[in-house]
């Protein structure tokens, strides 16, 4: 079925079994630089399920470069526990790789170990907010060599090949930008002065690991960041690397500072793609595509249409690392889809906490999170076909219960079908398609309306219930809630019902600042549409940006805190307040909204009361727990476990992961 995606290649003198890739990305298993249970047992899995080359990293080498909070190859004491972790990739039939990693002015080093960070000029850094320091042409020879010797460690500890990371706008980007390297030496000014650093780092290397041993490059196909480097530079720069002895390109987006998302939903599947086309067209090496590939088709058309050799797939095999295998299986149904939030691997990263997967409960939690088949299957009853029921039904029959899930209203999905509503926001509904492919694969029975209550689940006399009951909206204490005008964002998002010209909503949280987008986007001329229009010239840019920015709605949303956005993860916050700002929504902060009558919102702000009138008002003030059969099994004495937004309303990932607990519990196991 994927013929490309699954034939061999190889790089220099390595063949790899087939075309994909995990690529380096920050874990934080550790604070101490060093591999622990959890590193090997995470990179095991992401082997065993049949990617082709798995890469460690990123790896540092000194602590100015990488403030410690990642892997370290800093000297030869590191290199026995880097022995393990090649082994036990290699030993699962991928090849290992290490990405060697030095972040210049985005380091943290200031933070974690008082040393200001180094870069090529001390240029203010948007994304770790700090001045670096400028190096010297002595720590520029030095770094040159640590780069070199961590190289030679990797290779030493059986590693098949190396990656130098020169990607995202760490320290060799900062060398190439003209942004950001303003130095008048032998290493600034000129194309080929900023390039000179990566270029001896490449010769150095080479020379070291001699002429058979793999060095590869992870390089932006495009810097996104105004005055930096463009596609049209990074072309050039890749064949710099060419010459220089790389043996194979590994093409990603922009810099993390950069204002054009990289990696979440608003990135079309393969959006990036065209990137590492455009570096293929300029060299002979093989060529990697990153950055949102989530399916097979898309990775298999990307390497048949020519635009890349090889597919990194990184987020996507955290949240299922078997991904390979099933897609080589036929079995793509079963793919436990990244929906790309960022909520557990980004947002946690940048939050100094370990990375774990809102989809996959097992990520990170290899080693202690194991479905073993039960010795006595229990009959177990699910209450609710919301995401933490879904998962516990699933998890519950894949160790071995009989299953059966009852919901009252007429499908599955619950919650993630009004959370995928929004724009952007369709990749939720993977997740459901996975829970539908996962209940046909082992047979679970769903009774869909069907209201369950306690003479009922006595009448089934199962072994154990699981209450996932989920949530309701809230409805908040204001004069005039019921007004005519009012509607429920729940109400909203799922039947879509038409509304006024001028909408008000209430609340400015997550649910209330995506219900706006939802209802500033309609009337706006869609990507595809735009798409067309550009092509045939029907209209002008500056007029398609307009187009695709103003529509028929005009909305306000009223929040009672200082700041709208409460429980927007912090890698995605940004992205949802721009779009708020292009499509023109006004947001009132500080504004406790009194009464609603007849569609005339009044409320308090800065002392005054004002009064507003609007169309259409949506009330997004959050959601409570439904616990009807939560409270009244809790007094039968009938065998359960509550999970879900019925415990408390919560994210998606807490009811998944509750589900699959809930499950591993009833062993005695968690």
């Amino acid at each position: 079925m994927f013929q490309n995606l699954f034939s061999p290649i190889t790089i220099n003198s390595v063949e790899i079994k087939n075309r994909i890739a995990y690529p380096s990305l920050g874990l934080l298993y550790s604070y101490d630089g060093k591999f622990n249970d959890r590193y090997y047992n995470f990179y095991r899995e992401r082997a065993k399920g049949g990617c082709g080359l798995v890469t460690v990293g990123p790896v540092g080498f000194n602590s100015v470069g990488s403030g410690l909070v990642t892997l370290q190859l800093n000297d030869d004491s590191a290199i026995p526990g880097f022995k393990k972790a090649a082994s036990i990739i290699k030993d699962e039939g991928a090849a290992a790789w290490v990405q060697i990693f030095h972040a210049g002015a985005y380091s943290y080093s200031k933070l974690i170990t008082g040393e200001t960070p180094v870069a090529p000029s001390p240029i203010y850094s948007k994304y770790s907010k700090q001045i670096p320091r400028e190096m010297t042409i002595e720590e520029i020879k030095e770094t040159r060599e640590q780069f070199v010797n961590a190289a030679l460690r990797a290779k030493e500890a059986g590693f098949d090949g190396v990656e130098i990371i020169g990607s995202a706008g760490y320290l060799i980007t900062q060398f190439l930008s003209p942004l950001k390297n303003h130095r008048t030496d032998e290493y600034g000014g000129s194309f080929e002065n900023r390039t000179r650093f990566a270029r001896e780092v490449i010769e150095m290397m080479r020379k070291a690991l001699g002429p058979g041993y793999p060095i590869t490059i992870r390089m932006a196909g495009n810097d996104f960041v105004p005055e930096s480097n463009t596609d049209i530079e990074t072309a050039k720069i890749a064949r710099v690397y060419e010459e220089a002895g790389i043996d194979a390109i590994n093409v990603t987006g922009g810099w993390h500072e950069s204002r054009v998302p990289q990696l979440y939903m608003e990135v079309p599947r393969g959006g990036f793609a065209f990137l590492a086309a455009n570096i293929k067209k300029e060299v002979s090496v093989p060529v990697m595509a990153s950055n949102r590939i989530p399916d097979p088709f898309t990775a298999e058309q990307i390497l048949k249409d020519g635009m890349a050799d090889m597919i990194n797939l990184g987020r996507v095999l955290i949240a299922d690392p078997f991904w390979p295998e099933k897609a080589q299986q036929g079995r793509v149904d079963e793919i436990r889809p990244c929906v790309s939030c960022g909520q557990g691997c980004a947002d946690e990263l940048f939050s100094g906490r370990a990375v774990y997967c809102l989809a996959n409960p097992r990520a990170s939690f290899e080693g202690e999170r194991n479905i073993i088949k039960t010795k006595s299957p229990k009959k177990i009853m699910v209450i609710g076909a919301g995401p933490a029921g879904l998962e516990a039904a699933v998890t519950a029959a894949m160790a071995g219960h009989e299953v059966t899930v009852y919901e009252k209203s007429d499908d599955i999905g619950g919650q993630l079908w009004l959370a995928g509503t929004p724009p952007h926001k369709q990749e939720l509904w993977e997740l459901v398609r996975y829970y539908e492919a996962m209940l046909d694969k082992y047979n679970i029975d769903v009774v869909l309306e069907k209201e369950v209550d306690l003479n009922f689940i006595r009448e089934q006399n199962p072994d154990h219930v699981i209450v996932a009951e989920g949530s309701r909206p809230m409805v908040p204490p204001i004069k005039g809630i019921d007004d005519p005008s009012v509607i429920s964002a729940w109400e909203l998002l799922e039947k879509d019902p038409k509304i006024g010209s001028k909408v008000a909503v209430i609340g400015g949280g997550a649910v209330g600042l995506e219900t706006a987008e939802f209802i500033a986007a309609k009337g706006t001329v869609s990507g595809e549409i735009a798409s067309f229009l550009f092509k045939y010239n029907a209209e002008s840019p500056e007029r398609l940006k307009e187009l695709m920015k103003k529509g028929t709605k005009e909305v306000s949303v009223f929040e009672m805190m200082p700041k709208a956005g409460a429980g927007v993860g912090r890698s995605t916050k940004w992205i949802l307040m721009s779009n708020v700002d292009r499509y023109n929504i006004d947001i009132i902060t500080e504004a406790k909204v009194l009464s609603i009558n007849n569609g005339v919102v009044a409320y308090e702000k800065d002392g005054s009361v004002h009064e507003m009138k609007f169309d259409t008002i949506v009330n997004a003030a959050g959601s409570r727990s439904v616990r009807t059969i939560a409270d009244a099994i809790e007094k039968s004495g009938i065998p359960h476990t509550i999970i879900g937004d019925c415990v408390k309303p919560r994210q998606i990932n807490s009811a998944i992961h509750e589900g699959f607990l809930a499950i591993l519990e009833l062993e005695g196991k968690s």
